[in-house]
């Protein structure tokens, strides 16, 4: 049996809180802020197209893929590209909309959540809501 030093521990340890169990968020705190999310977007069975659309089933989906919803010309050409709503890309897009579709209205009304803990907990909510 290996036998591990203090050292050895405790970089284990900051593995260990660095890794997918600590990036898991919390739904029910996902749901109130998602607050931000739903002044254009609907979420849940009965969920309309609004401003953007419905973010029942995203996690998952590939990108402007939501019948019925007209989509940026960027946000089309993701989907052409075979682009999916993984919990890594949905981080990657509310942290920084500008990043990935420059001139999409969601990016030129949306500035972004910065705290990572916040998307993770928008991303929690949001994996309830889908299959």
């Amino acid at each position: 049996m290996r036998k591990f030093g203090f050292l050895g521990l405790g970089a284990m340890a900051i593995i260990a809180l660095a890794g997918p169990a600590s990036a898991a968020g919390d739904a029910d705190a996902g749901r109130a802020a998602f607050a931000k999310c739903g002044i254009c977007h609907q979420v849940g069975p009965d969920a309309q197209i609004v401003v953007g659309p419905p973010l029942t089933g995203v996690v998952g989906r590939k990108a402007a893929s939501y019948p019925g919803f007209t989509y940026s010309p960027g946000m089309k050409k993701l989907g052409d590209e075979g682009y999916v709503w993984t919990p890594e890309n949905i981080d990657a897009f509310i942290a920084d909309p500008k990043k990935l579709l420059p001139a999409s209205p969601m990016s030129l009304a949306f500035q972004g959540v910065p705290d990572a803990a916040e998307r993770a907990n928008i991303i929690a909510y949001l994996q309830t809501l889908s299959n």
